[in-house]
Protein backbone atom coordinates (compact mmCIF):
# COMPACT_ATOMS: atom_id res chain seq x y z
CA UNK A 1 0.00 0.00 0.00
CA UNK A 2 1.16 3.61 -0.70
CA UNK A 3 2.01 5.53 2.02
CA UNK A 4 2.66 8.55 -0.28
CA UNK A 5 1.49 11.92 0.62
CA UNK A 6 -1.53 13.58 -2.13
CA UNK A 7 -0.67 17.23 -2.40
CA UNK A 8 -2.91 19.67 -1.86
CA UNK A 9 -3.74 21.89 -5.55
CA UNK A 10 -4.84 25.54 -6.10
CA UNK A 11 -7.64 25.99 -8.77
CA UNK A 12 -5.27 26.94 -11.32
CA UNK A 13 -2.55 23.55 -11.47
CA UNK A 14 -3.89 22.93 -14.72
CA UNK A 15 -2.11 26.27 -16.26
CA UNK A 16 0.79 26.23 -14.72
CA UNK A 17 1.99 23.22 -17.80
CA UNK A 18 0.97 26.05 -20.24
CA UNK A 19 3.26 28.68 -18.89
CA UNK A 20 6.45 26.61 -18.25
CA UNK A 21 5.85 26.04 -14.56
CA UNK A 22 8.46 23.93 -12.78
CA UNK A 23 6.49 22.69 -9.93
CA UNK A 24 7.51 21.56 -6.16
CA UNK A 25 6.05 20.30 -2.57
CA UNK A 26 5.59 23.33 -0.42
CA UNK A 27 4.33 22.92 2.63
CA UNK A 28 2.03 20.03 1.10
CA UNK A 29 0.85 21.84 -1.61
CA UNK A 30 2.12 21.01 -5.59
CA UNK A 31 2.93 24.87 -6.44
CA UNK A 32 5.59 26.36 -9.11
CA UNK A 33 8.44 27.66 -7.68
CA UNK A 34 8.90 29.32 -11.24
CA UNK A 35 7.97 29.60 -14.70
CA UNK A 36 11.01 31.06 -16.44
CA UNK A 37 13.57 31.66 -14.31
CA UNK A 38 13.42 32.82 -10.51
CA UNK A 39 16.06 36.39 -11.57
CA UNK A 40 13.90 37.31 -14.51
CA UNK A 41 10.88 37.08 -12.53
CA UNK A 42 12.19 38.84 -9.60
CA UNK A 43 13.68 41.49 -12.00
CA UNK A 44 9.87 41.60 -13.73
CA UNK A 45 8.49 42.65 -10.90
CA UNK A 46 11.07 44.96 -9.93
CA UNK A 47 10.99 46.83 -13.01
CA UNK A 48 7.42 45.88 -14.64
CA UNK A 49 5.09 43.52 -13.36
CA UNK A 50 4.53 39.98 -12.10
CA UNK A 51 1.67 37.85 -11.70
CA UNK A 52 1.55 35.46 -8.45
CA UNK A 53 -0.87 32.53 -7.85
CA UNK A 54 -1.63 32.69 -4.16
CA UNK A 55 -4.61 30.31 -4.00
CA UNK A 56 -2.69 28.21 -1.64
CA UNK A 57 -3.32 30.78 1.16
CA UNK A 58 -6.12 29.95 3.82
CA UNK A 59 -9.47 32.68 4.35
CA UNK A 60 -11.46 32.12 7.47
CA UNK A 61 -14.78 34.22 7.44
CA UNK A 62 -15.61 35.03 11.26
CA UNK A 63 -19.09 37.17 11.40
CA UNK A 64 -20.79 37.35 14.87
CA UNK A 65 -22.06 40.52 16.99
CA UNK A 66 -19.12 39.64 19.05
CA UNK A 67 -16.88 39.28 16.14
CA UNK A 68 -14.78 42.27 16.52
CA UNK A 69 -14.21 41.81 20.73
CA UNK A 70 -13.30 38.29 19.95
CA UNK A 71 -10.79 38.78 16.84
CA UNK A 72 -9.16 41.43 19.23
CA UNK A 73 -8.75 38.83 21.68
CA UNK A 74 -7.00 36.97 18.83
CA UNK A 75 -4.75 38.94 17.40
CA UNK A 76 -1.64 41.25 18.90
CA UNK A 77 -2.68 44.33 16.69
CA UNK A 78 -5.78 46.40 17.35
CA UNK A 79 -8.66 45.87 15.15
CA UNK A 80 -10.94 48.40 16.72
CA UNK A 81 -9.05 51.15 14.95
CA UNK A 82 -9.74 50.11 10.97
CA UNK A 83 -12.21 50.81 9.37
CA UNK A 84 -14.49 49.20 7.17
CA UNK A 85 -12.66 48.20 3.43
CA UNK A 86 -9.50 48.72 5.48
CA UNK A 87 -6.93 45.84 5.71
CA UNK A 88 -4.39 45.11 8.74
CA UNK A 89 -1.49 43.06 9.36
CA UNK A 90 -1.05 40.93 12.70
CA UNK A 91 -0.29 37.96 14.23
CA UNK A 92 -1.56 35.55 16.89
CA UNK A 93 0.50 34.37 19.71
CA UNK A 94 0.30 31.37 22.04
CA UNK A 95 0.78 32.66 26.00
CA UNK A 96 3.87 32.39 25.77
CA UNK A 97 4.06 35.44 22.89
CA UNK A 98 5.30 32.61 20.38
CA UNK A 99 3.54 32.93 17.11
CA UNK A 100 0.76 30.75 16.00
CA UNK A 101 0.81 32.53 12.38
CA UNK A 102 1.25 35.82 10.98
CA UNK A 103 -1.94 37.00 9.03
CA UNK A 104 -4.26 39.69 7.24
CA UNK A 105 -7.31 41.14 8.85
CA UNK A 106 -9.87 42.68 6.32
CA UNK A 107 -13.05 44.61 7.69
CA UNK A 108 -15.80 43.77 5.27
CA UNK A 109 -18.30 45.12 7.56
CA UNK A 110 -19.14 46.19 10.69
CA UNK A 111 -19.90 42.01 12.60
CA UNK A 112 -17.73 41.08 9.12
CA UNK A 113 -14.20 39.95 9.32
CA UNK A 114 -12.12 37.72 6.60
CA UNK A 115 -8.77 36.44 8.17
CA UNK A 116 -6.16 35.91 5.81
CA UNK A 117 -3.86 32.95 6.82
CA UNK A 118 -0.70 30.85 5.95
CA UNK A 119 -1.43 28.10 3.70
CA UNK A 120 0.70 24.92 6.22
CA UNK A 121 -1.37 26.67 9.26
CA UNK A 122 -4.89 26.49 8.09
CA UNK A 123 -5.98 23.67 9.78
CA UNK A 124 -3.68 24.32 13.05
CA UNK A 125 -5.27 28.07 12.89
CA UNK A 126 -8.59 27.29 12.82
CA UNK A 127 -8.49 24.80 14.90
CA UNK A 128 -7.23 27.42 17.23
CA UNK A 129 -9.54 30.11 16.63
CA UNK A 130 -12.23 27.57 17.04
CA UNK A 131 -11.25 26.52 20.72
CA UNK A 132 -10.83 29.99 21.48
CA UNK A 133 -14.50 31.49 20.28
CA UNK A 134 -15.74 33.47 22.51
CA UNK A 135 -19.61 35.18 22.32
CA UNK A 136 -21.84 35.76 19.14
CA UNK A 137 -19.50 34.65 16.38
CA UNK A 138 -19.46 31.93 13.65
CA UNK A 139 -16.19 31.20 11.95
CA UNK A 140 -16.43 29.65 8.80
CA UNK A 141 -13.39 28.15 6.45
CA UNK A 142 -13.55 29.31 2.98
CA UNK A 143 -10.26 28.67 1.78
CA UNK A 144 -10.86 25.91 -0.67
CA UNK A 145 -13.39 28.37 -1.89
CA UNK A 146 -11.69 31.66 -2.54
CA UNK A 147 -8.91 31.75 -4.97
CA UNK A 148 -6.09 34.65 -4.87
CA UNK A 149 -3.96 36.35 -7.61
CA UNK A 150 -1.35 38.83 -6.67
CA UNK A 151 0.28 41.31 -9.33
CA UNK A 152 2.67 42.93 -8.34
CA UNK A 153 5.68 45.45 -9.52
CA UNK A 154 5.73 49.20 -10.80
CA UNK A 155 3.49 48.62 -14.04
CA UNK A 156 0.96 46.63 -11.93
CA UNK A 157 -1.71 49.37 -11.56
CA UNK A 158 -1.86 50.50 -14.97
CA UNK A 159 -2.33 46.74 -15.90
CA UNK A 160 -5.34 45.89 -13.82
CA UNK A 161 -6.94 49.36 -14.41
CA UNK A 162 -7.43 48.11 -18.23
CA UNK A 163 -9.74 45.47 -17.12
CA UNK A 164 -12.32 47.23 -14.15
CA UNK A 165 -13.65 50.59 -14.04
CA UNK A 166 -12.86 51.05 -10.04
CA UNK A 167 -10.27 53.95 -9.76
CA UNK A 168 -7.33 51.59 -8.39
CA UNK A 169 -5.78 54.93 -7.44
CA UNK A 170 -8.34 55.70 -5.00
CA UNK A 171 -7.65 52.24 -2.62
CA UNK A 172 -4.55 52.86 -0.79
CA UNK A 173 -2.01 51.02 0.53
CA UNK A 174 -3.75 48.38 3.22
CA UNK A 175 -7.23 49.22 1.83
CA UNK A 176 -9.03 47.05 -0.34
CA UNK A 177 -12.66 47.67 -2.76
CA UNK A 178 -15.33 45.13 -2.65
CA UNK A 179 -17.71 43.43 -5.37
CA UNK A 180 -15.50 44.89 -8.00
CA UNK A 181 -16.23 43.69 -11.56
CA UNK A 182 -13.18 43.06 -13.63
CA UNK A 183 -13.43 42.51 -17.50
CA UNK A 184 -16.70 40.36 -16.57
CA UNK A 185 -15.81 38.69 -13.48
CA UNK A 186 -17.62 39.72 -10.74
CA UNK A 187 -17.78 40.11 -6.95
CA UNK A 188 -13.75 40.28 -6.82
CA UNK A 189 -12.16 41.85 -4.04
CA UNK A 190 -9.46 44.00 -4.41
CA UNK A 191 -6.87 45.01 -2.02
CA UNK A 192 -3.80 47.04 -2.11
CA UNK A 193 -0.96 44.95 0.49
CA UNK A 194 1.83 43.45 -1.03
CA UNK A 195 4.53 40.94 -0.28
CA UNK A 196 7.58 42.29 -2.39
CA UNK A 197 8.50 45.20 -1.83
CA UNK A 198 6.44 47.10 -4.95
CA UNK A 199 2.99 48.47 -5.10
CA UNK A 200 0.40 46.33 -6.41
CA UNK A 201 -2.82 44.17 -6.04
CA UNK A 202 -4.59 41.26 -4.08
CA UNK A 203 -7.50 40.02 -6.10
CA UNK A 204 -10.04 37.71 -3.73
CA UNK A 205 -12.21 35.63 -5.80
CA UNK A 206 -14.21 32.34 -6.27
CA UNK A 207 -12.16 29.45 -6.97
CA UNK A 208 -13.52 28.40 -10.21
CA UNK A 209 -13.33 31.86 -12.27
CA UNK A 210 -9.67 31.98 -11.09
CA UNK A 211 -8.02 30.62 -14.24
CA UNK A 212 -10.28 33.17 -16.09
CA UNK A 213 -8.83 36.11 -14.81
CA UNK A 214 -5.68 34.65 -14.73
CA UNK A 215 -5.75 34.70 -18.49
CA UNK A 216 -7.50 37.85 -19.13
CA UNK A 217 -4.60 39.62 -16.32
CA UNK A 218 -1.34 37.95 -18.64
CA UNK A 219 -3.36 39.46 -22.05
CA UNK A 220 -3.94 42.92 -20.42
CA UNK A 221 -0.14 43.16 -19.35
CA UNK A 222 1.92 41.44 -22.05
CA UNK A 223 2.73 44.99 -23.60
CA UNK A 224 4.07 45.72 -19.87
CA UNK A 225 5.70 42.93 -20.17
CA UNK A 226 3.78 40.96 -17.07
CA UNK A 227 5.48 37.38 -16.27
CA UNK A 228 3.82 34.53 -14.53
CA UNK A 229 5.90 34.32 -11.29
CA UNK A 230 6.28 31.43 -8.95
CA UNK A 231 7.51 31.38 -5.52
CA UNK A 232 10.94 31.94 -5.89
CA UNK A 233 10.81 34.83 -6.90
CA UNK A 234 7.75 36.00 -4.72
CA UNK A 235 10.96 34.62 -1.52
CA UNK A 236 13.55 36.58 -3.00
CA UNK A 237 11.41 39.59 -3.34
CA UNK A 238 9.66 39.96 0.16
CA UNK A 239 13.64 38.84 1.70
CA UNK A 240 14.94 42.04 -0.04
CA UNK A 241 12.45 43.76 1.74
CA UNK A 242 12.79 42.52 4.84
CA UNK A 243 8.99 40.84 4.80
CA UNK A 244 8.89 37.91 7.62
CA UNK A 245 8.31 34.49 6.75
CA UNK A 246 6.30 32.25 8.99
CA UNK A 247 7.98 29.18 9.82
CA UNK A 248 11.54 31.03 9.55
CA UNK A 249 11.07 34.22 10.83
CA UNK A 250 8.42 33.59 12.85
CA UNK A 251 7.74 30.72 14.83
CA UNK A 252 5.72 29.31 17.23
CA UNK A 253 9.02 29.58 19.73
CA UNK A 254 9.92 33.21 17.88
CA UNK A 255 7.80 36.65 19.50
CA UNK A 256 6.73 38.87 16.83
CA UNK A 257 8.57 41.36 18.97
CA UNK A 258 12.01 38.83 17.85
CA UNK A 259 10.98 38.93 14.55
CA UNK A 260 10.96 42.67 14.16
CA UNK A 261 6.99 43.40 13.71
CA UNK A 262 6.56 45.09 16.79
CA UNK A 263 4.43 47.96 14.94
CA UNK A 264 1.93 45.00 14.93
CA UNK A 265 1.74 44.54 18.35
CA UNK A 266 -0.10 46.80 20.53
CA UNK A 267 0.31 45.69 24.12
CA UNK A 268 -1.23 49.04 25.18
CA UNK A 269 -4.47 48.06 23.67
CA UNK A 270 -7.09 47.98 26.31
CA UNK A 271 -8.79 44.51 25.89
CA UNK A 272 -6.66 41.42 26.94
CA UNK A 273 -4.98 39.50 24.08
CA UNK A 274 -3.52 35.83 24.19
CA UNK A 275 0.35 36.11 24.59
CA UNK A 276 -0.35 39.67 25.99
CA UNK A 277 1.62 39.66 29.91
CA UNK A 278 4.51 37.55 28.23
CA UNK A 279 5.15 40.08 25.27
CA UNK A 280 4.59 43.05 27.99
CA UNK A 281 7.25 41.09 30.15
CA UNK A 282 9.67 40.61 26.83
CA UNK A 283 9.23 44.63 26.09
CA UNK A 284 9.82 45.81 29.99
CA UNK A 285 12.77 43.35 30.26
CA UNK A 286 14.39 44.02 26.76
CA UNK A 287 14.24 41.19 24.19
CA UNK A 288 17.37 38.55 24.67
CA UNK A 289 17.50 38.08 20.62
CA UNK A 290 16.40 40.24 18.20
CA UNK A 291 16.66 39.56 13.81
CA UNK A 292 19.09 41.76 12.31
CA UNK A 293 20.29 42.14 8.18
CA UNK A 294 23.71 40.48 7.82
CA UNK A 295 26.06 40.50 4.49
CA UNK A 296 28.54 37.60 4.17
CA UNK A 297 31.33 39.34 2.84
CA UNK A 298 32.92 36.58 2.55
CA UNK A 299 33.12 33.72 -0.02
CA UNK A 300 29.02 32.02 0.36
CA UNK A 301 25.41 32.01 0.71
CA UNK A 302 23.83 31.81 4.30
CA UNK A 303 20.58 29.35 3.77
CA UNK A 304 17.48 29.16 6.51
CA UNK A 305 19.83 26.83 9.80
CA UNK A 306 22.95 28.27 9.37
CA UNK A 307 24.81 28.78 12.71
CA UNK A 308 25.99 32.28 13.41
CA UNK A 309 28.99 33.25 15.40
CA UNK A 310 30.74 35.66 17.49
CA UNK A 311 34.53 34.56 17.67
CA UNK A 312 33.85 31.04 19.19
CA UNK A 313 30.47 31.83 20.59
CA UNK A 314 27.17 30.82 18.95
CA UNK A 315 24.89 33.66 18.99
CA UNK A 316 22.55 32.76 16.81
CA UNK A 317 20.99 31.43 13.35
CA UNK A 318 19.85 32.28 9.90
CA UNK A 319 16.39 32.17 9.59
CA UNK A 320 16.49 33.48 5.40
CA UNK A 321 19.02 33.99 2.84
CA UNK A 322 20.29 34.12 -0.48
CA UNK A 323 22.13 36.07 -3.00
CA UNK A 324 20.06 39.50 -3.55
CA UNK A 325 19.16 39.33 -7.34
CA UNK A 326 18.60 43.51 -7.17
CA UNK A 327 21.65 43.98 -4.97
CA UNK A 328 24.25 41.08 -6.20
CA UNK A 329 25.55 40.78 -2.51
CA UNK A 330 24.96 37.26 -0.23
CA UNK A 331 22.68 38.39 2.81
CA UNK A 332 20.92 37.03 5.05
CA UNK A 333 17.95 37.52 8.38
CA UNK A 334 19.36 36.08 11.64
CA UNK A 335 18.35 35.97 14.58
CA UNK A 336 20.80 36.73 16.91
CA UNK A 337 21.98 37.48 20.64
CA UNK A 338 20.89 41.21 21.43
CA UNK A 339 24.36 42.42 22.06
CA UNK A 340 25.61 41.32 18.54
CA UNK A 341 22.84 43.77 16.78
CA UNK A 342 24.60 46.88 15.90
CA UNK A 343 24.86 47.91 12.61
CA UNK A 344 28.98 47.34 11.65
CA UNK A 345 28.81 44.21 14.25
CA UNK A 346 31.29 41.67 12.50
CA UNK A 347 29.88 38.10 12.78
CA UNK A 348 30.95 34.54 10.93
CA UNK A 349 28.35 32.40 9.71
CA UNK A 350 28.94 28.64 9.32
CA UNK A 351 28.91 27.57 5.73
CA UNK A 352 30.02 24.00 5.14
CA UNK A 353 31.69 23.78 8.22
CA UNK A 354 33.97 26.71 7.27
CA UNK A 355 32.98 30.09 8.92
CA UNK A 356 32.83 33.09 6.89
CA UNK A 357 33.09 36.61 7.85
CA UNK A 358 30.04 38.78 7.77
CA UNK A 359 28.58 41.70 9.40
CA UNK A 360 25.11 43.47 10.38
CA UNK A 361 23.53 45.82 7.80
CA UNK A 362 20.65 47.74 7.99
CA UNK A 363 17.42 46.18 6.92
CA UNK A 364 15.34 46.70 4.25
CA UNK A 365 18.13 45.54 1.88
CA UNK A 366 16.05 46.89 -0.94
CA UNK A 367 13.15 50.23 -0.68
CA UNK A 368 10.94 50.66 -3.45
CA UNK A 369 12.44 53.06 -6.03
CA UNK A 370 16.14 52.53 -4.33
Amino acid sequence: MSTETVLKRTPLFDVYKKYGAKVIDFGGWELPVQFSSILEEHEAVRTEAGLFDVSHMGEVLVEGKDAESYINYLVTNDVTKIGINQAQYTAMCNPDGGTIDDLLVYKLGNEKYLLVINAANIEKDVEWMKQHAQGDVKIENLSSDIALLAIQGPKAEGILQKLTEVNLSEISVFHFAQHVNVDGITDVLVSRTGYTGEDGFELYLAADKAEALWEKLLEAGKADGLKPCGLGARDTLRFEARLVLYGQELTSEISPLEAGIGFAVKTNKESKFIGKTALIVQKTEGLKRKLVGIEVTGRGIPRHGYKVFSGEEEIGLITSGTRSPSLQKNLGLALVSAEHTEVGTPLQVEIRNKKIDAVVVKAPFYKKGS
